[in-house]
């Protein structure tokens, strides 16, 4: 339980956190799903999407185990957590790279870069996950299990392994999209895309963050509305993951492609509404899906 809320309210978290992962596995799971169905979207800017949908699948089917309480699977539940968030927020970073390189930079070698990718990504996770686990910080966090906060040093640790390089990566993926943007000429048809990419793990931890700061500040005053916030807007981290970089162009035609072929002729009129649809989102990225090809 959480130290200055009841038990109710603690309950009431775990329930939150539980039923947000959900939709995010939903979410992650699609993706996914798309990228070992469909063959046509394996291509190396997909691939960055698959593994960042991925560590949001592995990390929300943890959360999604709720409290298991204190023991070995307590244990598993904050490591897993701990490994598969960081790693989230790590490829998002690959994924602004990619893009700076091959529209800013003008490069065509990014693919030779998939190695670097895998070992900066799953490195970096793990050396943050390892860390926690050398001082035993472990455990009960409240409403589920992660790097405890009981303690100042176990809040330091939080800190450091979690909050500080998820920050750098917000700040890094905030200047890259930036000079993306600016690169184009249009900037503003080049936000109703890239602009709110990193506004999902602003708007994801913020509150989380804030959430940390109250607790540093004011350890004995705890607000369970701003719990709620955290909890609820970071277990929804990869239904907007999902949503932003995985339904691109790319997945939405070859979508509409498989369900002109498969779709009943009875309910043809149905499938005209849907294609019109497909149009209309395809026509909006149209000038930008030549500049950035190797994301669509």
């Amino acid at each position: 339980m959480i130290r200055g809320l009841s038990a109710q309210q603690t309950e009431t978290l775990t329930t939150i956190n539980v039923l947000a992962s959900a939709f995010s596995f939903a979410g992650s799971g699609f993706i996914v799903l798309c990228y070992l169905l469909f063959k046509e979207l394996r291509k190396f800017s997909f691939q960055l999407v698959f593994y960042l949908s991925l560590s949001d699948l592995l990390c929300s089917f943890f959360n999604i185990l709720g409290d298991p309480g204190k023991g070995f699977l307590c244990y598993v539940q904050g490591y897993a957590t701990q490994f598969f968030s960081v790693a989230s927020f790590l490829w998002t970073t690959t994924i602004a790279f990619t893009l700076h390189r091959t529209v800013v930079k003008h490069k065509t070698d990014v693919e030779e870069l998939g190695p670097i990718f895998h070992l900066y990504v799953w490195g970096i996770s793990l050396i943050l996950a390892i860390i926690p686990s050398i001082g035993n910080d472990y455990g009960q966090a409240g409403a589920w299990c992660w790097v405890q906060n009981e303690t100042v040093a176990g809040k330091v640790v939080r800190f450091i392994t979690f909050y500080v390089p998820l920050w750098g990566a917000i700040l890094f993926n905030g200047v890259v999209y930036f000079q993306v943007i600016r690169m184009l000429n249009y900037a503003t048809r080049a936000m109703n895309r890239w602009g709110y990419y990193p506004l999902i793990l602003i708007g994801s931890w913020a509150f989380g963050t804030i959430n940390r700061i109250h607790d540093f500040v004011a350890p004995h005053e705890q607000l369970f509305w701003l719990h709620c916030l955290d909890v609820g807007t970071s277990a929804l981290m990869g239904l907007f993951n999902s949503i932003a970089y995985g339904l691109n162009a790319s997945v939405r035609r070859t979508l509409q492609e498989k369900t002109e072929q498969y779709w009943p002729e009875r309910l043809y009129w149905k499938r005209v509404g849907f294609t019109k649809l497909g149009e209309v989102q395809d026509s909006e990225l149209e000038e930008l899906d030549n500049d950035e090809r190797s994301f669509t």
